[in-house]
Order: structure tokens, then sequence, then C-alpha cells
């Protein structure tokens, strides 16, 4: 079995670096097995036609409103 890990055509390493992400992950949404883990959590939030909580302000995600007309609202 191959021990080097799988890699991008730029040769970096591929897998997720969930407890580095956790320091600057924002959502504050309770037991979210998505945290950390930017692949997975855009992913389920596009499927749903919304924005991951890090696209939001600190005040409008705390309204846990995702979606992508919240997005632009909070731009302004």
């Amino acid at each position: 079995m191959d021990s080097n890990p799988p890699t991008t055509r730029q040769g970096k390493n591929i897998y997720c670096k969930q407890k580095e992400n956790l320091k600057d992950c924002p959502c504050t949404w309770p037991d979210c097995p998505r945290k950390g883990i930017c692949c997975e959590c855009i992913r389920h939030h596009l499927v749903k036609n919304e924005l991951p909580a890090c696209f939001f302000s600190k005040e409008a995600e705390k309204t846990y409103d995702r979606s992508i007309e919240n997005f632009i609202k909070d731009q302004k």
C-alpha cells in the first residue's frame, strides 16, 4: 500500500485540516457535524441554495438564515 497521501496537481496534501479550520470557523450551529470540514459544509449548503456561516457577518450568522438573499442583505 502507498504510504504517500493523495495530493493535488500542485503537490499539496488533500487531506482535510479540520483542526486548523476549527480555529477560524464562525459557525455557531450547535453540534454541527461539518464544523471545520469546509468541503462538506460548502456542499451541504450549496445543495440547499445557501451559503455557509463563513460568508456572513457575525450578526447575520447568528440568525442561522444562510439564504443567498440574506447574504446580499448582509453585504449592504
